[in-house]
């Protein structure tokens, strides 16, 4: 029996966000394993009352006995949002370069768990041995702090995971990509290359964020009241241009959003933003005049409880827009987020507020490679085999045509769940499926996709809610009018659709005997069909409904001849 190495994805591939994937290297009943990234994505109106999603991690929880760890390449939500989630699962060590460990530690804190015993800090352009695993972070460049290729040695070859990255000539802060090591790395040999797909349809380059900064500077100079920039928190070297551009233009500045404040506070720990202005705390600088000031704020794809759409609606306790004033949106649309954020563009702009944003001036560049970009990684590195992942389907599918044009003998497509034989066999394949899956933050438990809870939440969504309590005699009669409880429906006329749907519970009740269990569930479920069906003809829904049939016990009569009853 031969060694393999095998790679599965089990979240980003066929979608971007949630990104988790698993390296396996062993004979068949004998695999060590590591995950690399372990992140979330955000839902949408579609599942109301969820905020996040993960992968379903069943499949290398299943394996955690022969788990040696979690590797994690950046400090981006949808590369580590889900540890906290899934890390109870797992208790294996965690390792993470100083910035994202600052920021993983935070998250367990709010869990209230201790992570000391496991959280290993990576510092950078170092190795990390786990094996049969040798494990090299190189430094890239993207939109966040410390991000990192990662080098995976193997007995059978190299693999370069590349996490995110872009080639930025002028990060601003943090080091310059590494492409002297990368370059080496190509010479040795890479077997197969885990690529960004994010950006493969854009052409050119991703661009600098120093080109940006003058931009800012720029825009910000022609700008004579308030100024409120919004982006997002994780981009550190925005957020210096933030500070960098208040100083030139002679305002202060002060943080707005939990996030930023968050991000801040661990950029300063780990040695980075020495060299700017100090901010103000939000709620001393009403006095300040309105020219002399910049806000920093979270909430730049519209969120409704961030702090940018909180400013809008006049609803913020410490920052007040008025005409007259800027918002710049310094970051790109995340696809689905387009029409909550135009509302709000919208919403300033009625309000006689200046909205500025990537459609109107050069003031955000993205973090994740354009064609020309992924050029000088193939060229550095020349794999053998490139996967693309980090991408929808449409992505990953122009990937994979894109290293067809780049000369790579074995591109493959995966998706969630595809396991691939990296090793042995002259060329990777897929050759199993792993279970894969989503879970569904709901409130503070994780429910599987198909779960009552989302299904029944939907359904109210859609189309509203109708309870009715019935009190049956011991005869099996209705006692007095059922008691209706309807919420979410279309009704204008609400006594007479009671009166209507009062006569029809009436009607099917007085066609059953209820003297069991069994009979009462019949009952049940034909009231439920009754409700419907008379919901559905007078408003066009269907509701979830619910029935409750309570039984009265006679015990006495009274003096005067009226009925005391228990239930």
């Amino acid at each position: 029996m031969k060694e393999e190495l095998i790679f599965c994805p089990l979240g980003g591939s066929g979608e971007i966000g949630m990104n988790m994937n698993l390296f396996a290297y062993g004979k068949a009943d004998n695999q060590k394993w590591i995950i690399v990234d372990i992140g979330v994505t955000f839902a949408d109106d579609t599942v109301p009352g969820v905020d996040l999603i993960y992968p379903d991690p069943g499949f290398i929880v299943d394996k955690r006995d022969d788990l040696l760890g979690i590797v994690l390449t950046h400090a981006h939500e949808d590369h580590i949002g889900a540890i906290a989630h899934i890390w109870p699962k797992l208790k294996c060590k965690i390792f993470a370069t100083p910035f994202t460990a600052v920021l993983i530690n935070e998250k367990f804190k709010e869990k209230k768990i201790d992570i000391s015993g496991y959280l290993k800090i990576v510092q950078l352009n170092s190795t990390l041995n786990l094996d049969p695993f040798k494990i090299e972070f190189v430094t890239l460049t993207h939109s966040i702090l410390e991000p990192n290729g990662l080098k995976i040695e193997t007995p059978v070859g190299n693999i370069l995971h590349t996490g995110d990255w872009k080639c930025d000539p002028d990060p601003l802060i943090g080091e310059n990509i590494n492409s002297n090591r990368l370059k080496e790395i190509g010479k040795e040999g890479v077997l197969a290359m885990i690529c960004d797909s994010t950006n493969v349809f854009s052409a050119g380059r991703a661009g600098s964020e120093l080109d940006v900064r003058k931009n800012m500077l720029k825009v910000m100079e022609r700008l004579d009241k308030r100024i409120i920039i919004t982006s997002f928190a994780s981009n550190v070297a925005r957020m210096e241009t933030a500070f960098y551009c208040a100083e030139k233009t002679g305002r202060q500045i002060a943080l707005v959003g939990r996030s930023m404040h968050r991000i801040y506070k661990a950029a300063r720990q780990c040695g980075y933003l020495n060299n700017v202005i100090e901010p103000l705390d939000s709620r001393d600088v009403k006095n300040i005049s309105r020219e002399k000031i910049v806000y920093l704020c979270t909430g730049s794809q519209g969120e409704p409880m961030g702090a940018m759409t909180r400013i809008a609606n006049y609803i913020h306790p410490d920052v007040f827009i008025e005409r007259g004033d800027a918002v710049i949106f310094s970051s790109k649309i995340i696809p689905g987020n387009e029409k909550k954020l135009y509302k709000l563009h919208n919403q300033l702009v009625k309000e006689g507020i200046e909205v500025i944003s990537e459609d109107s001036e050069f003031i955000h560049v993205s973090g994740h490679p354009n064609r020309e970009d992924l050029k000088d990684m193939y060229n550095w590195i020349k794999p053998k085999s490139v996967i693309p992942v980090h991408g929808e389907h449409r992505h990953m599918i122009e990937h994979i045509n894109f290293a067809k044009e780049m000369q790579v003998p074995y591109p493959v497509k995966v998706e969630n769940g595809d396991i691939v034989r990296l090793y042995p066999g002259e060329k990777p394949e897929v050759y199993d499926k792993a279970p894969s899956g989503k879970l569904y933050v709901d409130g503070n438990i994780s429910v599987e996709e198909d779960a009552q809870s989302i299904k029944e939440r939907k359904n109210l969504s859609a189309n509203g809610f109708v309870e009715a309590t019935i009190l049956i005699t011991p005869k099996g009669n209705i006692h007095n009018k059922p008691l209706l409880t309807f919420k979410g429906l279309p009704i204008y006329e609400k006594e007479e659709f009671q009166y209507g749907l009062e006569e029809e519970i009436e009607k099917t009740t007085k066609t059953f005997s209820i003297n069991n269990k069994k009979q009462e569930i019949n009952l049940i479920e034909a009231l439920k069909s009754t409700c419907r069906k008379y919901t559905k003809e007078k408003t066009g829904k269907r509701p979830l409904t619910n029935i409750n049939l309570v039984r009265m016990n006679i015990i006495s009569y009274s003096s005067h001849g009226t009925h005391r009853f228990s239930l």
